[in-house]
């Protein structure tokens, strides 16, 4: 399966994104799908993750009530709406994708390890 980001940009802080993640050669039926980012000389963190069949999420708390990951049944497609944005927030942003664990615990979801597939990334440049 290929993931397919798009929608980063260079913003100011304070503004608004929305990252999309596309499938392509199946579809996210069955999956858990991750918004994972890496800033320069960082370790790639957790964002956000969402069960795809009863589309329970997940948050770091680093973003929790300024991002919300959401998912398009009809599109195949998983959205990372990023509000609030601040300049720590700037990053290249990953999306990847496992098969659905068996049971809703975060770290299952948020350990980037356990993921198998993964998209090219996309730049995210949020300026003061």
């Amino acid at each position: 399966v290929q993931l397919v980001e798009s929608g980063g940009g260079l913003v100011q802080a304070g503004d608004s994104l929305r990252l999309s993640c596309a499938a392509s050669g199946r579809t996210f039926s069955g999956a858990a799908v991750g918004w994972f980012r890496q800033a320069p000389g960082k370790d790639r963190e957790f964002v956000a993750a969402v069960s795809w069949s009863v589309g329970n999420t997940f948050y770091a708390d680093s973003v929790k009530g300024r991002f919300a990951i959401s998912r398009d049944n009809a599109k195949d497609t998983v959205y990372l709406q990023m509000n609030s944005l601040k300049p720590e927030d700037t990053a290249v942003y990953y999306c990847a994708a496992r098969s659905e664990p068996s049971y809703s615990v975060y770290s299952y979801y948020s350990r980037g390890t356990l993921y198998d597939y993964w998209g090219q990334g996309t730049q995210v440049t949020v300026s003061s």
